[in-house]
């Protein structure tokens, strides 16, 4: 017995709700799936965003604190060398000064005389040449002329040695506002003895100055190393 046609149609309808139903699952399930899916990748880009916002940031923290560590370095190195400097002048002062009470010597006569004998006869005695020219000031070119021959005969007997030939220059001169003393010259200039006062102040301010600076400013933490 064939089916009635209300049958058919009742059957066409159940296939009908069939599929229909079977496309909303289907529907259902693909939208949920790109929504997980979209969430995903929503919280993956939410993470890269994060990451590198972190990332930033703690590059830029790192720069500040590098630059402030830099003007930090900068200040106290600025600090450092006020300081240092500072204490350079006071000690030029005070080597200044020391110039300055060494060339009253020179009204000292008596003193004078014998500071520049000696200072002749040093210089002889550390070139050891035959032939010499004395360089002085102007105003002390007569005591040196009266010097000359004793500082010879204390030479001779020192090196047991007769031939000396001494000159003194009276084209040249050491400044007006040397503080006296005498540079001596052999070889045609090519050799040089200073010994004029602010030379050998120089030369005994030098070996003297870490005591100066250890008594004016204390023990320096940062040297290694102690005479």
């Amino acid at each position: 017995m064939g089916l009635s046609e209300a049958d058919v149609t009742k059957q066409i309808q159940q296939m009908i709700s069939f599929i229909q139903q079977e496309a909303a699952e289907k529907v259902e399930e693909i939208e949920a799936k790109a929504e997980e899916e979209f969430n995903i990748e929503k919280s993956r880009l939410v993470s890269q965003q994060r990451i590198k916002i972190i990332e930033y940031y703690d590059k830029k923290e790192k720069q500040i604190e590098l630059q402030r560590k830099i003007q930090h370095s900068n200040l106290a190195n600025a600090s450092r060398l006020s300081i240092l400097k500072a204490r350079d002048d006071y000690v030029q002062t005070l080597k200044e000064e020391a110039r300055k009470q060494l060339s009253m010597l020179t009204q000292e006569q008596s003193k004078y005389t014998t500071i520049l004998a000696n200072l002749i006869a040093q210089g002889l005695f550390l070139l050891m040449e035959k032939d010499v020219t004395i360089r002085c000031r102007r105003n002390d070119v007569e005591l040196v002329q009266r010097l000359v021959p004793d500082v010879i005969n204390r030479y001779k007997q020192e090196l047991k040695q007769k031939d000396i030939q001494i000159k003194i220059d009276d084209k040249n001169f050491l400044p007006d506002d040397s503080a006296g003393g005498i540079e001596i010259y052999a070889m045609g200039g090519k050799i040089k003895v200073s010994n004029t006062i602010e030379a050998r102040l120089g030369m005994i301010f030098n070996q003297i100055l870490p005591e100066i600076r250890e008594k004016l400013f204390g023990v320096n933490q940062n040297r290694k190393y102690h005479d």
